[in-house]
């Protein structure tokens, strides 16, 4: 009989269960024991579900409390030398995420090519590994205590340590593979003793481009494992295996797991080299909301079944379930039609359980089901409210010149220092401040007709005003309105674009207790009035300081959305940079010069393969010169990009033409400004130099010793000085203080080289 299976389940709670209680223990409003005993109902509530809906494979240790790459860490003793005395268990954990007073936290950066974030190893040379956790054992015996069989999950050695940092120069990570491996070795024999016969490893960079010294590294490791205990389901997702095909089959494990969403194409290749493994085939999109179009994935699996034998075959999502919401039955305020072609994690393991059941018992068993899916999925096919001709024709009419801008930078920029008359090294803040208790209550009484627009207008209004005078006294040159009256980066400006939706309860873990609702993008996309201009015009009126307008880029708004599939990205993408595009020129016409596209998600959209990365790239930056490009050369534009490396893209981030560019490098050190002083990166930039997702002011003179290293490396009349991102989630007693030792630190310099000449 063929297997239904599943890698991973959302872990925050159908409604952020996890995130209030995380939260409300570094508040100290409850302790260790009661997040513990949150975490373990969470964790039975989740099991239970999937069973319940008929899942025969259901994983165990895919719950953290942070992070799961911070968990290999701390399960292997990979812990910075610099947390030393930040205590243990939760406490030493929560550190290496957050940071201390005396100790940065660790880099954090994308996972892949989603929008969740994870914590990076560090490594040294004389790193020491031992099992320092039993959490995939406990986690286990608790599912088995409940009377529930599951397969732990488990980071794999290989993408672990590929996925780290070096520490010291000239040493890589996979130098420790030898050191690593027994603590695997060791872990994996005590699942075993506890009882597990399967341990899904994961390993996602089988998908991208290896090194040589991967490819040996994998079949090191797995040669070490193979024989450790339990059998191995070696999971790759997020694309192909491509090349690395022969590296994945060759290996002595027990189970293949293979994404046919994002790569269907491999599949016969696969088949033909499965070697007597159980395949596992990722049917069901990990991703994206869209319904399953069943008939499809039944003529796939039905290959499968053909060429192997039904008990060799696995019927999955694609990916973990981490990067879907919940349960869409909570969505009670979504239309009928729109609903119908949706699925979140609960919908998707109801999809693979009717897609296995088909196979083993005939379709004639789930008939109903399969009925109602080709219905929705053909419903939603040839759908009016999807297509907008007069979109298509704009976007059809695009040209060359509609994405450059008007003059070369070095003419732009003397037109907009004699504008806006700022000091060198000038100062500015990445677009919002804190989201208060007091803002968020207020929104939701306006959501929940508590408040009138009127009396919502009228606070908004005056949180703004507070805001800019906060901003002057502290000594900020360049302004911004704070975004009061917005939700999220990305859903403010799809309540506002034709072709979106939203849901109530879609959130999805995006980093530690940072959760996002992302919007639903199922048609053509345009604007239908101005999103920004009134609340940036009014924060202008009360100031003579230069106001940014803040926009979020397109490539960000499609990567944070989920985004329909029935045309190509690239397709979706121009249809909203036309609409940041009439955004842009309207801003302009109501008198802001600065005007900031934010584009945090361009490298997170980067194809995992580099043959693919020159397609890409071209129309991610084509995109934003589309939105940027309308206005006079007076006017500035910056962007803003947060937690990605940027060496190996440098060259598209300066075809985006921006006049300023914002960067996080406060967690690296600065060391992300060495690819923009090697390139010899042409316009000014701004490397943030404190690190706003870590509860820590830093000092003064820390921030100095930031900004002179990147004015070691930076042109002096290029450098501005700002945070490495937007303040919404810190409070204001912080952000008064860290901006303070912020401006001190511009004026320092401005100081020391105005001594200097």
């Amino acid at each position: 009989m063929a297997q239904s299976a599943n890698l991973g389940f959302p872990r925050i709670g159908a409604r952020r269960e996890l995130k209030k209680a995380v939260e409300a223990y570094w508040k100290g409003e409850t302790d260790a024991a009661a997040l513990v005993a949150e975490g373990k109902r969470l964790r039975a509530a989740h099991w239970q579900a999937q069973a319940d809906a008929g899942i025969g494979v259901i994983p165990s240790n895919d719950f953290s409390f942070y992070d799961q790459v911070l968990d290999m860490a701390a399960l292997l003793g990979a812990v910075p030398a610099r947390f030393r005395d930040a205590g243990d268990g939760l406490d030493l954990y929560f550190a290496m995420a957050r940071g201390t007073d005396a100790a940065p936290a660790m880099e954090m950066t994308k996972w892949f090519d989603t929008n969740y974030h994870y914590i990076v190893p560090e490594f040294s040379r004389d790193q020491s590994f031992s099992l320092s956790s039993a959490k995939p054992v406990e986690e286990y015996l608790e599912a088995k205590a409940l009377g529930i069989e599951t397969r732990p999950v488990l980071l794999g050695p290989v993408s672990f340590l590929s996925l780290g940092k070096s520490r010291d120069d000239g040493f890589s990570p996979l130098e420790h593979l030898d050191a690593v491996l027994p603590v695997y070795a060791d872990l994996l024999a005590r699942l075993h003793e506890a009882g597990a016969a399967w341990v899904q490893i994961d390993e996602p960079v089988l998908v991208c481009d290896l090194t040589e010294a991967q490819r040996n590294a994998f079949s090191r490791a797995y040669a070490a494992l193979a024989d450790a205990g339990p059998k191995l389901m070696l999971a790759s997702y997020f694309g192909g295996l491509g090349d690395n095909l022969e590296v994945a089959t060759g290996l002595p494990v027990a189970g293949l797991h293979i994404d046919l969403v994002r790569a269907p194409e491999q599949l016969a290749t696969v088949l033909a080299n499965s070697g007597g493994k159980v395949i596992s085939l990722g049917l069901v999109d990990g991703r994206n909301i869209w319904k399953t179009d069943l008939a499809r994935a039944l003529t796939v699996a039905g290959k499968a079944v053909q060429r192997l034998g039904s008990d060799h075959v696995q019927i999955a999502p694609s990916c973990s379930l981490l990067h879907v919401p919940v349960d869409l039955d909570q969505e009670t305020g979504l239309d009928e039609e729109l609903n119908s072609w949706l699925a979140f994690a609960a919908q998707k393991l109801a999809e693979v359980a009717t897609l296995t059941r088909a196979l083993n018992d005939g379709e004639d068993a789930v008939a109903d089901a399969l009925a109602q899916n080709r219905a929705a999925c053909e419903a939603r096919a040839v759908s009016p409210r999807i297509h907008d001709p007069l979109v298509k024709a704009r976007v059809a009419g695009v040209t060359d010149d509609d994405r450059k801008r008007r003059s070369q930078f070095t003419d732009r920029i003397a037109k907009q220092q004699d504008r806006l008359k700022l000091p060198r090294f000038p100062t500015t803040t990445i677009g919002s401040f804190p989201q208060t208790q007091q803002v968020r209550r207020a929104r939701a009484d306006h959501r929940k007709r508590a408040i009138s627009d009127s009396a919502y207008d009228v606070f908004l209004k005056a949180e703004t005003e507070a805001c800019i005078r906060r901003q002057e006294e502290i000594g900020l040159d360049v302004l911004v309105h704070g975004e009061f009256e917005r939700n999220d980066m990305v859903e403010y400006f799809g309540e506002q674009l034709a072709g979106f939706a939203f849901t109530k309860f879609g959130w999805v873990q995006s980093y530690g207790t940072r959760c996002v609702k992302p919007p639903v993008i199922f048609g053509d996309v345009s604007r239908p009035k101005a999103m920004t201009v009134a609340w940036s015009a009014y924060a202008q009126s009360l100031t003579d300081r230069p106001m940014k307008g803040m926009l979020t880029g397109p490539v960000t708004i499609l990567q944070w959305s989920f985004v329909r599939d029935d045309q190509p990205r690239r397709t979706t993408c121009e249809q909203i940079a036309l609409a940041i595009r009439d955004e842009v020129a309207d801003l302009e016409a109501a008198g802001i010069g600065v005007i900031q596209i934010d584009e945090p998600a361009l490298r997170e959209g980067l194809p995992l393969r580099r043959a693919a990365w020159e397609g890409y790239l071209a129309w991610a930056v084509d995109a934003f010169r589309l939105s940027a490009s309308p206005v006079r050369d007076e006017t500035q534009i910056h962007t803003h990009m947060c937690y990605s490396e940027f060496n190996d893209i440098i060259g598209s981030i300066a075809a985006m033409d921006a006049d300023v560019i914002s960067i996080e490098t406060s967690r690296s050190d600065m060391e992300l400004l060495r690819v923009f002083a090697d390139f010899d990166y042409p316009n000014d930039i701004g490397p943030g130099i404190w690190d706003i997702h870590a509860p820590r002011v830093p000092s003064g003179q820390e921030m100095t010793g930031l900004l002179q290293k990147a004015a070691a490396v930076i042109p002096a009349e290029r450098l501005w000085v700002n945070p490495d991102c937007g303040l919404k989630t810190r409070g204001w007693d912080e952000v008064e203080a860290s901006l303070r030792n912020l401006v001190d630190a511009a004026r320092t310099l401005r100081e020391d080289r105005s001594a200097a000449a």
